[in-house]
């Protein structure tokens, strides 16, 4: 596989960020494009939260000297990219980092979320998460020096993933445009979950438990509600797009 030709138009995207909320920002960002790294820290409009330090060792006194991200030329170039070349931006729960970026003054137009077509490929629920550095190693992935949770080393493992996820798509018989418009289009819809990764049925099936306790699935499906209610979750959420297929 040809990835500098077959990649060209892809920019392999990371964050880490101030923390998980509606209002918290980056810290750092790192992407490749055409083959080339970027990896730059960035100095927040708010403190790095006790609990993102924790996952990214990003801490508030590596970025206290750093420029902010607003004005920088990373961020030039990647609204350039995004938001006005026609590059697809391919990341991990891809609407995180979109969202991130547009509070920053990003716009991504075109996405790939690398979660989405994961579940998407596996049809029979095979396997049991989706997370980033569960696949890396469930899928045998091997990539040198990726530090997890460092936004240059979850850039490595994810375009690692890619290029498997990629390579499924050819093996199926998708052409090189048709493989990346199909992982456009899945990655915008709402995926159904095959298993239980959580509560009393983890690890069983959701169609099996719809046959065996459908006033848990209806409680769930409540809950769901109540949080798209809320502004938590879009009608889009996969979770709540299961249990209405299933019930």
């Amino acid at each position: 596989m040809n990835s500098s030709e077959d990649f060209k138009n892809l920019v392999f995207l990371d964050t880490e960020t101030t923390g998980l909320g509606p209002d918290d920002r980056l810290c750092q960002c790192a992407y490749i494009y055409q083959e080339q790294e970027y990896n730059e820290l960035f100095k927040p409009p708010l403190e790095i939260s006790v609990e993102a330090q924790s996952i990214s060792h990003v801490t508030n006194r590596h970025v206290e000297d750093k420029p902010p991200f607003e004005g920088s030329d990373m961020q030039n170039h990647l609204q350039e990219l995004l938001g006005e070349g026609g590059s697809v931006m391919v990341a991990h729960n891809a609407k995180f980092d979109i969202a991130m970026l547009d509070r920053d003054g990003v716009t991504t137009k075109r996405f790939i979320d690398t979660h989405k077509v994961a579940q998407a490929l596996d049809t029979e629920g095979v396997i049991p998460r989706y997370n980033m550095q569960y696949l890396r190693y469930y899928l045998d992935l091997q990539v040198e020096g990726a530090q997890a949770h460092d936004a240059l080393g979850d850039v490595l493992v994810l375009k690692a993933l890619f290029e498997r996820l990629y390579k499924k798509c050819i093996d199926q018989g998708k052409s090189e445009e048709e493989a990346i418009t199909w992982m456009e289009e899945v990655s915008k819809q709402p995926n159904f979950i095959h298993t239980f990764v959580f509560g009393k049925y983890k690890g069983q099936k959701t169609a099996e438990v719809a046959k065996t306790d459908k006033g848990y699935l209806e409680w769930l499906r409540g809950q769901k509600q109540q949080q798209v209610a809320a502004g938590e979750i879009g009608e889009d959420d996969d979770w709540l797009f299961t249990l209405n297929q299933l019930l």
